[in-house]
Protein backbone atom coordinates (compact mmCIF):
# COMPACT_ATOMS: atom_id res chain seq x y z
CA UNK A 1 0.00 0.00 0.00
CA UNK A 2 2.50 2.65 1.12
CA UNK A 3 6.15 2.74 0.17
CA UNK A 4 8.13 2.21 3.38
CA UNK A 5 11.32 0.64 2.03
CA UNK A 6 13.43 3.42 3.52
CA UNK A 7 11.81 2.91 6.90
CA UNK A 8 12.34 -0.85 6.68
CA UNK A 9 15.99 -0.48 5.77
CA UNK A 10 16.58 2.04 8.56
CA UNK A 11 14.92 -0.22 11.11
CA UNK A 12 16.92 -3.23 10.00
CA UNK A 13 20.21 -1.33 10.14
CA UNK A 14 19.53 0.08 13.58
CA UNK A 15 18.49 -3.26 15.01
CA UNK A 16 21.25 -5.28 13.39
CA UNK A 17 23.94 -2.87 14.50
CA UNK A 18 22.59 -2.15 17.98
CA UNK A 19 25.72 -0.15 18.64
CA UNK A 20 24.32 2.60 20.81
CA UNK A 21 21.29 1.88 23.01
CA UNK A 22 18.76 4.66 23.33
CA UNK A 23 19.42 6.99 26.25
CA UNK A 24 16.93 6.15 28.95
CA UNK A 25 16.17 7.62 32.33
CA UNK A 26 14.57 5.90 35.29
CA UNK A 27 11.29 6.57 36.99
CA UNK A 28 9.57 5.67 40.22
CA UNK A 29 7.25 2.77 40.81
CA UNK A 30 4.14 4.86 40.21
CA UNK A 31 5.42 6.80 37.20
CA UNK A 32 6.28 6.11 33.61
CA UNK A 33 8.03 8.12 30.94
CA UNK A 34 8.04 8.47 27.18
CA UNK A 35 11.61 8.37 25.88
CA UNK A 36 11.20 8.61 22.11
CA UNK A 37 9.78 11.13 19.67
CA UNK A 38 6.21 10.12 19.03
CA UNK A 39 5.37 13.47 17.43
CA UNK A 40 6.99 12.41 14.15
CA UNK A 41 4.10 9.94 13.74
CA UNK A 42 1.61 12.81 13.68
CA UNK A 43 -0.31 11.09 16.43
CA UNK A 44 -0.72 11.52 20.14
CA UNK A 45 -1.08 8.95 22.88
CA UNK A 46 -3.59 9.00 25.67
CA UNK A 47 -4.66 6.33 28.12
CA UNK A 48 -8.42 6.23 27.77
CA UNK A 49 -10.51 4.57 30.43
CA UNK A 50 -11.55 1.15 29.16
CA UNK A 51 -13.20 -0.19 32.23
CA UNK A 52 -16.86 0.83 31.82
CA UNK A 53 -19.47 -1.74 30.98
CA UNK A 54 -20.54 0.15 27.85
CA UNK A 55 -17.00 0.20 26.53
CA UNK A 56 -16.47 -3.48 27.27
CA UNK A 57 -19.66 -4.35 25.39
CA UNK A 58 -18.60 -2.22 22.41
CA UNK A 59 -15.15 -3.79 22.50
CA UNK A 60 -16.62 -7.29 22.27
CA UNK A 61 -19.05 -6.28 19.52
CA UNK A 62 -16.20 -5.21 17.21
CA UNK A 63 -14.14 -8.38 17.23
CA UNK A 64 -12.19 -9.09 14.06
CA UNK A 65 -13.03 -12.45 12.51
CA UNK A 66 -11.29 -14.49 9.82
CA UNK A 67 -11.31 -18.17 8.96
CA UNK A 68 -8.27 -18.06 6.70
CA UNK A 69 -5.52 -15.95 5.22
CA UNK A 70 -6.12 -12.32 4.28
CA UNK A 71 -3.37 -11.28 1.90
CA UNK A 72 -5.06 -10.23 -1.35
CA UNK A 73 -4.59 -6.56 -2.09
CA UNK A 74 -1.86 -6.16 0.53
CA UNK A 75 1.81 -5.33 0.05
CA UNK A 76 3.22 -6.63 3.33
CA UNK A 77 6.14 -9.01 2.91
CA UNK A 78 5.69 -11.69 5.56
CA UNK A 79 7.67 -14.34 3.71
CA UNK A 80 9.90 -15.33 6.63
CA UNK A 81 7.57 -15.21 9.64
CA UNK A 82 5.43 -18.32 10.08
CA UNK A 83 2.34 -16.38 11.16
CA UNK A 84 1.29 -12.74 11.15
CA UNK A 85 -1.84 -10.69 11.68
CA UNK A 86 -2.95 -7.06 11.67
CA UNK A 87 -6.28 -6.26 13.31
CA UNK A 88 -8.22 -2.99 13.09
CA UNK A 89 -9.89 -2.84 16.51
CA UNK A 90 -12.12 0.17 15.86
CA UNK A 91 -13.68 -1.21 12.69
CA UNK A 92 -13.47 -4.92 13.51
CA UNK A 93 -11.50 -5.71 10.36
CA UNK A 94 -8.66 -8.10 9.65
CA UNK A 95 -6.26 -6.11 7.48
CA UNK A 96 -3.74 -8.92 7.09
CA UNK A 97 -3.65 -12.57 8.10
CA UNK A 98 -1.14 -15.33 7.45
CA UNK A 99 -1.55 -18.65 9.26
CA UNK A 100 -3.28 -16.84 12.13
CA UNK A 101 -4.95 -20.06 13.32
CA UNK A 102 -1.79 -22.18 13.29
CA UNK A 103 -0.87 -23.45 16.76
CA UNK A 104 2.61 -22.22 17.65
CA UNK A 105 4.82 -21.71 20.68
CA UNK A 106 4.29 -18.09 21.83
CA UNK A 107 7.38 -17.73 24.04
CA UNK A 108 7.02 -14.66 26.27
CA UNK A 109 3.94 -13.34 24.46
CA UNK A 110 2.34 -15.67 27.01
CA UNK A 111 2.96 -12.92 29.55
CA UNK A 112 0.21 -10.77 28.00
CA UNK A 113 -2.29 -13.33 29.29
CA UNK A 114 -0.43 -13.55 32.60
CA UNK A 115 -0.75 -9.78 33.01
CA UNK A 116 -4.43 -9.88 32.02
CA UNK A 117 -5.19 -12.51 34.67
CA UNK A 118 -3.14 -10.62 37.27
CA UNK A 119 -5.07 -7.41 36.62
CA UNK A 120 -8.44 -9.14 36.53
CA UNK A 121 -8.00 -11.28 39.65
CA UNK A 122 -5.49 -9.23 41.66
CA UNK A 123 -4.78 -5.64 42.65
CA UNK A 124 -1.77 -3.48 41.80
CA UNK A 125 -1.06 -2.85 45.50
CA UNK A 126 -1.09 -6.57 46.41
CA UNK A 127 2.16 -7.64 48.06
CA UNK A 128 3.65 -10.75 46.44
CA UNK A 129 6.15 -13.08 48.13
CA UNK A 130 8.57 -15.24 46.17
CA UNK A 131 8.69 -18.96 46.94
CA UNK A 132 11.45 -21.47 46.24
CA UNK A 133 9.82 -22.04 42.83
CA UNK A 134 11.15 -18.76 41.44
CA UNK A 135 14.55 -20.31 40.81
CA UNK A 136 14.46 -20.79 37.02
CA UNK A 137 17.11 -23.17 35.70
CA UNK A 138 16.34 -23.22 31.96
CA UNK A 139 19.38 -22.04 30.00
CA UNK A 140 19.02 -18.52 28.64
CA UNK A 141 15.83 -17.77 30.56
CA UNK A 142 15.52 -14.09 31.50
CA UNK A 143 15.24 -13.52 35.25
CA UNK A 144 15.01 -10.61 37.64
CA UNK A 145 17.01 -12.62 40.16
CA UNK A 146 14.34 -13.20 42.77
CA UNK A 147 15.17 -15.19 45.88
CA UNK A 148 12.77 -16.99 48.18
CA UNK A 149 11.23 -14.54 50.62
CA UNK A 150 11.59 -11.47 48.38
CA UNK A 151 8.51 -9.25 48.35
CA UNK A 152 7.20 -6.65 45.91
CA UNK A 153 3.90 -5.15 44.87
CA UNK A 154 1.88 -6.38 41.93
CA UNK A 155 2.58 -3.06 40.21
CA UNK A 156 6.33 -3.67 40.45
CA UNK A 157 5.87 -7.27 39.34
CA UNK A 158 3.91 -6.22 36.24
CA UNK A 159 6.71 -3.89 35.20
CA UNK A 160 9.28 -6.67 35.61
CA UNK A 161 7.00 -9.10 33.77
CA UNK A 162 6.26 -6.91 30.75
CA UNK A 163 9.42 -4.79 30.43
CA UNK A 164 12.21 -7.21 31.37
CA UNK A 165 10.14 -10.33 30.61
CA UNK A 166 11.30 -11.84 33.89
CA UNK A 167 10.35 -15.51 34.03
CA UNK A 168 10.85 -15.78 37.79
CA UNK A 169 8.46 -12.88 38.38
CA UNK A 170 5.86 -14.64 36.23
CA UNK A 171 6.03 -17.61 38.62
CA UNK A 172 5.59 -15.32 41.63
CA UNK A 173 2.51 -13.71 40.05
CA UNK A 174 1.09 -17.13 39.17
CA UNK A 175 1.45 -18.46 42.69
CA UNK A 176 -0.07 -15.30 44.17
CA UNK A 177 -3.15 -15.44 41.93
CA UNK A 178 -3.59 -19.17 41.41
CA UNK A 179 -1.97 -20.69 44.49
CA UNK A 180 0.41 -22.61 42.24
CA UNK A 181 1.68 -22.52 38.68
CA UNK A 182 -0.73 -25.32 37.82
CA UNK A 183 -3.64 -23.50 39.43
CA UNK A 184 -2.78 -20.32 37.56
CA UNK A 185 -2.52 -22.22 34.27
CA UNK A 186 -6.10 -23.37 34.85
CA UNK A 187 -7.13 -19.73 35.26
CA UNK A 188 -5.23 -18.79 32.10
CA UNK A 189 -6.96 -21.48 30.09
CA UNK A 190 -10.39 -20.55 31.40
CA UNK A 191 -9.75 -16.89 30.64
CA UNK A 192 -8.54 -17.70 27.13
CA UNK A 193 -11.59 -19.88 26.52
CA UNK A 194 -13.92 -17.13 27.72
CA UNK A 195 -12.37 -14.75 25.18
CA UNK A 196 -12.84 -17.21 22.33
CA UNK A 197 -9.16 -18.18 22.21
CA UNK A 198 -10.03 -21.84 21.80
CA UNK A 199 -6.94 -22.94 19.85
CA UNK A 200 -4.67 -22.28 22.82
CA UNK A 201 -3.41 -24.23 25.79
CA UNK A 202 -1.15 -22.81 28.49
CA UNK A 203 0.82 -24.73 31.11
CA UNK A 204 2.95 -21.94 32.57
CA UNK A 205 2.82 -18.16 33.07
CA UNK A 206 6.06 -17.29 31.28
CA UNK A 207 6.11 -19.13 27.95
CA UNK A 208 9.10 -21.35 28.62
CA UNK A 209 9.05 -24.19 26.12
CA UNK A 210 6.59 -27.03 26.62
CA UNK A 211 4.95 -29.17 23.95
CA UNK A 212 1.56 -28.63 25.60
CA UNK A 213 1.95 -24.83 25.65
CA UNK A 214 0.74 -23.20 22.46
CA UNK A 215 -1.50 -20.54 20.98
CA UNK A 216 -2.22 -18.81 17.66
CA UNK A 217 -1.76 -15.30 16.31
CA UNK A 218 -5.53 -14.89 16.27
CA UNK A 219 -5.91 -16.05 19.87
CA UNK A 220 -3.17 -13.63 20.92
CA UNK A 221 -5.13 -10.85 19.25
CA UNK A 222 -8.18 -11.79 21.33
CA UNK A 223 -6.09 -11.89 24.52
CA UNK A 224 -4.38 -8.56 23.84
CA UNK A 225 -7.71 -7.05 22.85
CA UNK A 226 -8.92 -7.80 26.39
CA UNK A 227 -5.66 -6.73 28.08
CA UNK A 228 -5.64 -3.23 26.56
CA UNK A 229 -8.95 -2.52 28.30
CA UNK A 230 -6.85 -2.12 31.46
CA UNK A 231 -5.17 1.27 31.83
CA UNK A 232 -2.34 -0.27 33.83
CA UNK A 233 -1.49 -2.73 31.06
CA UNK A 234 -1.32 0.06 28.47
CA UNK A 235 0.71 2.23 30.85
CA UNK A 236 3.29 -0.47 31.49
CA UNK A 237 3.78 -1.57 27.88
CA UNK A 238 4.34 2.07 26.91
CA UNK A 239 7.04 2.54 29.55
CA UNK A 240 10.61 2.74 28.25
CA UNK A 241 12.43 2.46 31.58
CA UNK A 242 11.52 1.87 35.18
CA UNK A 243 13.29 1.76 38.51
CA UNK A 244 12.11 1.01 42.02
CA UNK A 245 13.04 -0.95 45.13
CA UNK A 246 11.62 -4.11 46.65
CA UNK A 247 12.67 -6.09 49.71
CA UNK A 248 14.33 -9.36 50.63
CA UNK A 249 13.09 -11.67 53.38
CA UNK A 250 14.92 -9.58 56.01
CA UNK A 251 13.44 -6.28 54.83
CA UNK A 252 16.59 -5.10 53.05
CA UNK A 253 16.09 -3.07 49.90
CA UNK A 254 16.83 -4.51 46.46
CA UNK A 255 16.86 -2.40 43.30
CA UNK A 256 14.79 -2.84 40.15
CA UNK A 257 16.30 -1.11 37.12
CA UNK A 258 14.47 -2.06 33.92
CA UNK A 259 14.51 -1.14 30.25
CA UNK A 260 11.87 -2.30 27.78
CA UNK A 261 12.76 -5.01 25.26
CA UNK A 262 10.56 -3.29 22.63
CA UNK A 263 12.77 -1.64 19.99
CA UNK A 264 9.98 0.71 18.85
CA UNK A 265 9.66 2.16 22.35
CA UNK A 266 13.45 2.32 22.77
CA UNK A 267 13.83 4.28 19.52
CA UNK A 268 15.79 1.52 17.79
CA UNK A 269 13.03 0.67 15.28
CA UNK A 270 10.62 3.02 13.56
CA UNK A 271 7.01 2.56 12.53
CA UNK A 272 5.61 4.23 9.39
CA UNK A 273 4.99 7.96 9.85
CA UNK A 274 1.24 7.59 10.28
CA UNK A 275 1.54 4.97 13.04
CA UNK A 276 2.36 5.38 16.72
CA UNK A 277 3.45 2.23 18.53
CA UNK A 278 1.96 2.43 22.01
CA UNK A 279 3.71 -0.70 23.26
CA UNK A 280 3.67 -4.46 23.14
CA UNK A 281 5.55 -7.60 24.09
CA UNK A 282 8.51 -9.44 22.65
CA UNK A 283 9.26 -13.13 22.97
CA UNK A 284 12.13 -15.38 21.94
CA UNK A 285 12.98 -19.03 22.48
CA UNK A 286 14.64 -21.62 20.27
CA UNK A 287 11.27 -23.30 19.74
CA UNK A 288 9.26 -20.12 19.13
CA UNK A 289 11.79 -18.09 17.18
CA UNK A 290 11.37 -14.33 17.42
CA UNK A 291 7.85 -13.13 18.26
CA UNK A 292 6.33 -9.68 18.63
CA UNK A 293 2.91 -8.31 19.56
CA UNK A 294 2.15 -4.58 19.26
CA UNK A 295 -0.63 -2.21 20.23
CA UNK A 296 -0.56 0.85 17.95
CA UNK A 297 -2.65 3.81 16.83
CA UNK A 298 -3.02 5.58 13.50
CA UNK A 299 -2.92 9.35 13.02
CA UNK A 300 -6.63 9.57 13.87
CA UNK A 301 -6.13 7.70 17.14
CA UNK A 302 -7.71 4.43 15.98
CA UNK A 303 -6.17 1.33 17.64
CA UNK A 304 -4.61 -1.74 16.02
CA UNK A 305 -3.09 -5.00 17.21
CA UNK A 306 -0.35 -6.61 15.13
CA UNK A 307 1.38 -9.92 15.73
CA UNK A 308 4.32 -11.80 14.24
CA UNK A 309 5.13 -15.35 15.32
CA UNK A 310 8.18 -17.47 14.57
CA UNK A 311 10.35 -15.03 12.66
CA UNK A 312 13.83 -16.48 12.13
CA UNK A 313 15.63 -13.66 13.96
CA UNK A 314 15.14 -10.30 15.68
CA UNK A 315 16.08 -8.15 12.68
CA UNK A 316 13.63 -9.96 10.41
CA UNK A 317 10.94 -9.71 13.07
CA UNK A 318 11.17 -5.92 13.26
CA UNK A 319 11.60 -5.44 9.51
CA UNK A 320 8.51 -7.51 8.73
CA UNK A 321 6.54 -5.88 11.56
CA UNK A 322 7.30 -2.45 10.12
CA UNK A 323 6.14 -3.72 6.75
CA UNK A 324 2.97 -5.07 8.35
CA UNK A 325 2.26 -1.72 10.00
CA UNK A 326 2.52 -0.21 6.53
CA UNK A 327 -0.89 -1.72 5.79
CA UNK A 328 -2.47 0.82 8.13
CA UNK A 329 -3.96 3.67 6.06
Amino acid sequence: MKCINKVKKAAALVIAAALIPAALTGCGSKEYSFEYDRERNNSSFSVASHMTGDTADAFAAKLCVTVGDVTEGTDADMSLATAAGLFDIENGKVLYAKNVHEKLNPASLTKVLTALCALKYGNTDDVLTASENVYITESGAVKLGLEAGDTMTMDQALHALLLKSANDVAVMIAEHIGGSVEGFADIMNEEAKSLGATNSHFVNPNGLTDSNHYTTAYDLYLICNAAVQYDKFVEVIHTSSYNSTYHDKNGNEKTIDLTTTNAYIKGEAFAPNNVTVIGGKTGTTNAAGSCLLLYSKDSAGNPYISIILQAPDRTTMYTEMTDLLGEIE
